[in-house]
């Protein structure tokens, strides 16, 4: 369990963003929006997900420099969002990352056919 708030350091901001969330999870504290969003579970954070989901595609299809600033905001609110579902399903990015990696090369047509 983290004993304090993560600093930056010359680290990525979603690492830091991931140990922040963790930080929350394993805080006392209920007051903080990650842990409500924690203590509602997965359907909560699901229908948060699905909401950013939506404002993402939204703001994509706006045109010029302004819509392309909304998708970056909306973006970053679907990936903490994502980042706090991993953190309630015990899933670390390091993870993500590895299955990413491990798909690299691979037809992506071959890789969901292996799913099955």
């Amino acid at each position: 369990m983290p004993d304090q708030q993560p600093q930056p350091n010359d680290r990525r901001p979603l690492d830091l963003l991931e140990e922040t969330i963790s930080f929350r999870k394993a805080a006392s504290d209920q007051k903080s929006y990650t842990a409500k969003l924690l203590a509602g579970g997965v359907k909560k954070i699901g229908s948060k997900i699905t909401e950013e989901a939506a404002e993402v595609v939204e703001a994509a299809g706006e045109s010029g420099e302004e819509g392309r600033q909304h998708t970056i905001l909306e973006a970053a609110d679907l990936l903490y969002h994502l980042l706090v579902l991993l953190a309630a399903r015990e899933v670390k990015l390091e993870e993500v990352e590895s299955e990413l990696a491990r798909r690299f090369g691979v037809s992506g047509l071959e890789e969901k056919a292996s799913r099955k």
